[in-house]
């Protein structure tokens, strides 16, 4: 059995999923400011899902896209954390880091706080050579976070997920290799 990471920061916790996640987590994907760069806003059947895959890779190997939840009121707030990238992707095998919150945790550094709770993650507990991460070019926000974090931005690439042609296929990709 594979012993599941939690991190916490000062103001949050970074933990495994649970079914009260389930109905916030649909909310924000059914938020079209928080799916401004995704191709379409989520059902709440595609949110689940999104949710049990999150499940099984973090009991898999024991980290992942993370529920996030304030220390102060345990209030679920998004996710943010690490995991495997699919085979399709002209970079992988690869470890990206990734967030989604909710617009009401947004401008208050949640999203970096979490993110250098899961780089250590990464780099100190699995001695991890490097963390990709990659969005759509027009996602100035995520591309601060990526930027705050030290990523470098590295190489466009066509999404293999979106169809030829798609607004949203072309993605820019960051890169931060391990400082230890």
């Amino acid at each position: 059995m594979v012993k599941v990471i939690e991190p916490r920061t000062a103001r949050l916790q970074l933990r495994q999923w649970c079914d009260d996640d389930r109905e916030l987590f649909a909310a924000m994907n059914a938020d079209s400011a928080v799916m401004e760069f995704f191709p379409a806003l989520l059902s709440r059947e595609e949110s689940d899902a999104g949710i049990d895959r999150q499940i099984a890779h973090i009991n898999r190997y024991g980290w992942g896209f993370w529920a996030v939840e304030m220390l102060s009121d345990k209030r679920f707030i998004g996710f943010v954390g690490i995991k495997n990238v699919t085979g399709d992707m002209p970079f992988a095998p690869a470890v990206e880091i990734g967030w989604r919150l909710a617009s009401s945790a947004w401008g208050k550094g949640y999203a970096s706080e979490a993110a250098n709770a899961s780089l250590q993650v990464a780099f100190e507990q699995l001695g991890l050579d490097e963390i990709v991460s990659f969005t759509v070019p027009g996602n100035v926000r995520s591309r601060a976070v990526m930027e705050k974090l030290g990523m470098v931005q590295g190489e466009r690439f066509q999404h293999p997920g979106l169809p030829e042609g798609h607004s949203m296929q072309e993605h820019v990709l960051y890169r931060l290799r391990n400082p230890l």
